[in-house]
C-alpha cells in the first residue's frame, strides 16, 4: 500500500527543491463526486430544455453534449483552471506534471481519456486499487500522462505542506543569520520557495548561492544601501519567516 503521507521532492536545475504533497483517495473522491454532481445537474437541465424544446432541439443535441461531457469537461477545466475541475477546486487539490510543472494539454487529454480503463469494474475498483498501491496515489491514466495530483496553498488541508519537523530542520540552517523584512508580501510558493533555498545553502557554495539568489534578491528589496550579500539577504527573510508557513 501507498505511504499515507508520501510525499515528491522535485529539485530544480539552480538545486532548490520544492516538496509536492500527492492528495490521497478519499479527497480524490470527494472531488470526483462533487465533479459528478455538477455534470449531472447540466444533463438534467438539458433534458428539460429539450423537451421545451424538442422540435427545435433534436435527441443528438443531447449526446452531442453528453459526448463533450464525458470526454473533455476534465480537460477543458484543468487547462483554464491550472489543473483544477470545479471538484478538485472546492476540495483544494490540482493536477501537476510529476515534476510540478502546470499540466500540458496533452497529458491532460491521455490521463483524462484513460479514466474509462480506470472506471473497470464497479465503482472505479480498478483505480482504487492502482492509487493505493502505487507511490503518490497515481491512476492508470496519471501514470500514461506523468501527471500527480497535490495539494495546493489554498487546499484546507494545508497543515500538511509544513511538516513540524521539516520546519525544525530548516530552522537549524538559520540559527546565526540576521533576519531580513522584504519590501513586499510573500506569498505561500515564494515562501516554500525561499525555506527551500535555505536548506540547500550550505551544499551549494557562497558563489553559486549568490549567483541563484541575485534575481529574487533585487525584486525583495535587496540593494547597496542594505550591504549584505544577495544569498544572505534570502536567508534573512527565511529566517524571518521560519515557522509562520
Amino acid at each position: 500500500m501507498a505511504d499515507i503521507d508520501s510525499t515528491f521532492t522535485v529539485q530544480t536545475p539552480e538545486g532548490i527543491e520544492y516538496v509536492l504533497f500527492p492528495a490521497g483517495i478519499p479527497i480524490r473522491a470527494c472531488a470526483w463526486g462533487i465533479d459528478f454532481i455538477i455534470r449531472a445537474f447540466i444533463l438534467i437541465f438539458l433534458l428539460i430544455v429539450m423537451t421545451l424544446m424538442s422540435e427545435a432541439l433534436g435527441i443528438w443535441f443531447f449526446f452531442i453534449v453528453n459526448f463533450t461531457l464525458n470526454w473533455f469537461y476534465y480537460v477543458i477545466f484543468e487547462l483554464l483552471w491550472k489543473g483544477q475541475s470545479p471538484g478538485k477546486r472546492i476540495m483544494g487539490i490540482r493536477v501537476v506534471g510529476s515534476d510540478g510543472s502546470t499540466v500540458k494539454a496533452g497529458a491532460s487529454f491521455l490521463r483524462n481519456l484513460l479514466r474509462f480503463a480506470d472506471g473497470f469494474f464497479f465503482l472505479y475498483l480498478f483505480a482504487f486499487i492502482c492509487m493505493a498501491a502505487s507511490p503518490g496515489f497515481r491512476r492508470l491514466g496519471d501514470w500514461a500522462g506523468n501527471t500527480l495530483v497535490i495539494y495546493t496553498a489554498q487546499s484546507r488541508f494545508l497543515g500538511r505542506y509544513t511538516p513540524f519537523p521539516q520546519r525544525q530542520q530548516t530552522i537549524s540552517w538559520l540559527a546565526n543569520v540576521n533576519p531580513q523584512i522584504p519590501d513586499t508580501k510573500l506569498n505561500y510558493h515564494e515562501k516554500q520557495a525561499l525555506m527551500m533555498f535555505a536548506r540547500r545553502y550550505p551544499l551549494l557554495g557562497k558563489a553559486r548561492a549568490d549567483e541563484i539568489a541575485h534575481p529574487w534578491a533585487v525584486q525583495l528589496g535587496n540593494n547597496s544601501t542594505t550591504n549584505i550579500s544577495d544569498s544572505d539577504y534570502l536567508l534573512g527573510i527565511a529566517h524571518t519567516i521560519s515557522g509562520f508557513l
